[in-house]
């Protein structure tokens, strides 16, 4: 003792910690002692027990047939005492009890679900035990009868007290409410046997039906034969007996016309199938498979975060701790006077004491006067969609546009209506989670809605994904993978959004949900999916982003909603306009604060640990909350889509994915003349001046010369001019312009090559042709008027051009005599005509035969005269 005491003294007096004495069988078991370690790990103690349920089951079954000698007879007498009859039952449950914990990957057990099985147990031996009064209750359960010792634990006192038919009432609830709890099912999902029962019963009726049907014709047509022959005289009878010998030899089967008739079209006009079966989903096609948080020493942390804070002269005082699926979340409450900011400047001083990265401090919480700081848990834990579906909170849902997103830092479901969103930009670095959230919000809509009720329009350029969705009823088209597929999509929507409106506007309703509540055609909701933005993007930004923009302004009371998803959340991706008219974002792990700010305008997307970890913001979100997105596999997506197929088949509308009208042959841009709204007038002017360049349609659609160039090349693209050559101006092929009938060869009229025009004889020479190829008569006079007025035109367009393309005194004498061929001597002119016209006359007295040929000789005549070629240079 007084060695002890010194001893104690001594570590005082050094300022130290006694070190805690073991005792000689501890000493011996961590130095070393018998050299054994006698820890047992979980995994072995849980296959220990399997292998004694199954081997239980084994030995129990086999005693009830005595074979297992005396060991399983007093098994068996055990069993029996306390089950009765019950006791072919213990084999079942030892095994599936044995099975479900082999499988506890798969199936995970629960103690309520250990409690349901013993209500189960319970209820179904008071059942079976009620048909022994109270007298002879206890005296069967000692022989093994009845519901054994279990069922007079709960039907004698039952039986004592309410009587039979109470004792009845109660044990069947027992056994109820055992079902639920084992099978964590509700009372609907307990109505499979009848549902079972009926099907079994239709199917059997109208296989009996189908009998009585046949037998019955059978009877008739007998019937009817033999009052043919009673009719008939003996001799018709040999003759038709003989003709029956002669055709046994001629085929069976005999070739017979079938005519088609209008009737017959409209009878068997195919009339596209209308889905309208509810779509009941099981939520066992969803693993239930969901692991827990390992979120570290949690007081510990709390004390880093209060030193921590101390050290730099923030007083805090600790408050509640979430510990969501990924993150924990740390609640202070600071002194008065702090300024929040200097907490949020401590950030990187946090994360080295807490040796955690990154964590987000969030001040102040929404709605609470506390600051929080989220550190990453040890272990995350996966957020499974069957957890959240089989909730309270989505199954008392006010709309069936609930899109599950997951849980937050609480560990609470968290969902957001797309109907009030009304469209979602989901953006995020590559592997953080996107395409995960897209399918998940997909199934979740799926499980809500049939095929009547809601379509969904899907694109996904990268063909990864989405494809696999294709066969489902609720697709109004396959999944469309190609650029310009895409862009008519978003024209069909628009379309189809402008029909809409028409129709709200004449049943007198603001938006589809008061429609669909008084319509018998009700409209369903169209969900349009984009997978990958930024792909689309890059090949037609002006298209995409015009249909995006139209849609998701005006979309929101008939009922389309858009889901847009990249993986480049840039300005060039997510524009200005695309943010501005799509509240609702999802932000995933982003790699900078510039990322983040695209996305959210504010910063945190940053700090995300990846893996579903999200920031959601939307209308009703004043500020980015964070959410631990749902998991959802592939197999489990495969197990829906398979099963959804199984119920029907998909109704594709083809003309979505087909050129609009009002759009440009080659598939291009959202605008009505491929690409730009001024693309019409545009060609306009080319075919008016026969020419193609900037500085033209700069000064004739009066717009900037970025704008003009952008117009030449799409023109380009679709063949109508050709690609530019340094200097030299750009060909024109007006035949592509179409609308051209008597300028048709203003291509060849007009020289863009520096050379000069052709004669009126070679003009005159094309209209001949043309007239030939498309069987047109046009008047002379009408030839004339219009000739006249197109080389004018086309002269005044070559002096303003030469004007201000050429330079000193070439462009000078140019001009000079391109005033002087308009400012002809008028007595000259008609000098010329005068005389024209008196050679007309003499040519059409000496040829009246041929008159057409006549007028125009006149017609040469005349413009030889007129327009000479020495007057052009």
């Amino acid at each position: 003792m007084a060695y002890r005491r010194r001893k104690k003294s001594v570590f005082k007096l050094l300022g130290k910690k006694q070190p805690k004495r073991h005792n000689d069988f501890d000493d011996r078991s961590i130095e070393g002692g018998f050299g054994m370690d006698w820890s047992i790990s979980n995994e072995t103690k849980k296959g220990i027990i399997i292998i004694f349920l199954f081997v239980m089951a084994a030995l129990s079954f086999l005693g009830l047939f005595n074979l297992s000698g005396n060991f399983g007879k007093i098994i068996v007498k055990l069993i029996s005492w306390l089950l009765g009859s019950l006791k072919w039952f213990f084999p079942v449950l030892a095994i599936a009890f044995g099975y479900f914990m082999l499988r506890a990957d798969t199936y995970k057990i629960k103690v309520v679900n250990y409690i349901g099985t013993i209500f189960l147990v319970l209820g179904l031996a008071g059942l079976w035990h009620l048909q022994f009064d109270i007298e002879n209750s206890t005296f069967a359960a000692s022989n093994g009868l009845g519901g054994g010792y279990v069922g007079v634990i709960l039907s004698l006192p039952l039986l004592s007290f309410m009587g039979f038919w109470g004792a009845l009432i109660v044990c069947f609830a027992v056994f109820l409410v055992g079902l639920l709890l084992t099978f964590e099912t509700s009372l609907y999902g307990l109505m499979w046997p009848v549902k079972l029962f009926k099907f079994v019963y239709s199917k059997i009726s109208e296989m009996i039906n189908n009998g009585q049907e046949v037998g019955d014709d059978y009877e008739e047509e007998e019937e009817i034969n033999e009052d043919i022959e009673d009719e008939l005289p003996e001799e018709e009878l040999e003759e038709s007996n003989e003709e029956d010998d002669d055709s046994e030899v001629a085929p069976q089967f005999e070739k017979k016309d079938v005519s088609i008739t209008d009737e017959d079209d409209d009878t068997d006009k195919i009339v596209p199938k209308k889905f309208g079966k509810k779509i009941e989903l099981p939520i066992e096609l969803l693993v239930a498979k969901s692991g827990k948080p390992t979120s570290g020493d949690i007081k510990a942390n709390q004390l880093i975060i209060k030193k921590t804070l101390s050290n730099f002269g923030i007083e805090v005082e600790m408050s509640d701790v979430n510990i969501g699926p990924t993150v924990t979340q740390y609640t202070f409450r600071p002194a008065d006077g702090v300024k929040l900011s200097r907490i949020t400047n401590l950030n990187s001083d946090l994360a080295l004491t807490l040796a955690a990265h990154p964590i987000r401090i969030e001040a102040p919480i929404p709605g609470k006067s506390l600051v929080g700081i989220e550190i990453p848990n040890q272990t995350a834990a996966k957020v499974t969609m069957n957890e959240i579906l089989a909730g309270s909170q989505f199954k008392n849902r006010e709309s069936n546009l609930m899109m599950v997103l997951g849980k937050d830092v609480s560990g609470k479901p968290y969902f957001a209506q797309l109907d009030k969103m009304p469209h979602l930009l989901i953006a995020g670095s590559t592997g953080s989670g996107k395409s995960v959230c897209v399918n998940s919000i997909i199934t979740s809509l799926l499980y809500q809605n049939s095929p009547d009720e809601l379509k969904f329009i899907l694109v996904d350029p990268k063909r990864v994904e989405l494809p696999l969705y294709n066969g489902i009823p609720y697709l109004l088209t396959p999944v469309i993978t190609d650029v310009k597929k895409t862009i008519n999509a978003l024209k069909w929507t628009t379309t189809e959004m402008e029909r809409r409106f028409e129709v709200l506007s004449k049943a007198g309703k603001r938006n589809i949900a008061a429609y669909n509540k008084n319509a018998t055609d009700k409209l369903p909701y169209i969900v349009f999916v984009i997978d990958e933005l930024a792909d689309l993007m890059s090949t037609s930004a002006n298209d995409v982003e015009a249909g995006i923009v139209r849609l998701a302004q005006m979309a929101r009371a008939v009922g389309i909603h858009l889901i847009l998803a990249t993986q480049r959340p840039s300005v060039e991706v997510i524009t200005g306009l695309i943010k501005a008219n799509i509240p609702g974002r999802i932000a995933f792990s982003v790699a900078s604060l510039i990322d983040s700010r695209t996305i959210l305008d504010t910063s945190g997307a940053e700090k995300l640990v990846g893996r579903g970890d999200m920031l959601y913001i939307g209308q009703d979100v004043s500020k980015p909350k964070r959410i631990q997105g749902v998991y959802i596999s592939d197999r489990e997506t495969h197990n829906i889509i398979n099963y959804i197929k199984q119920q029907g088949t998909a109704d594709y509308i083809e003309e979505i994915v087909e050129r609009q009208s009002g759009g440009s042959s080659s598939g291009g841009g959202f605008y009505d003349d491929s690409g730009d709204a001024l693309m019409g007038d545009a060609k306009d002017v080319i075919r008016e001046s026969g020419k193609a360049s900037a500085s033209l349609l700069q000064r004739r659609l009066k717009i900037g010369y970025a704008r003009a160039a952008r117009i030449l090349d799409l023109m380009e693209d679709q063949g109508i001019v050709g690609p530019a050559d340094g200097a030299k101006p750009r060909e024109v092929f007006l035949e592509k312009l179409g609308g051209v009938d008597t300028l048709k060869f203003a291509s060849r009229e007009h020289n863009l090559t520096g050379e000069l025009r052709p004669t009126s004889d070679h003009q005159v020479e094309e209209i001949e042709e043309y007239d030939d190829e498309n069987d047109e008569e046009f008047d002379d006079d009408e030839i004339e008027e219009e000739i006249i007025e197109t080389l004018a035109v086309e002269t005044t367009d070559n002096i303003n051009d030469n004007t201000l393309d050429q330079v000193g005194d070439d462009s000078s004498d140019k001009t000079d005599n391109d005033e002087d061929f308009v400012d002809l001597d008028d007595s000259e002119k008609n000098e010329e005509e005068s005389e024209a016209e008196e050679d007309n006359d003499n040519e059409a007295e000496d040829e009246m035969g041929n008159e057409d040929d006549s007028l125009k000789e006149n017609h040469n005549h005349k413009k030889k005269k007129t327009f000479s070629e020495d007057e052009w240079t």
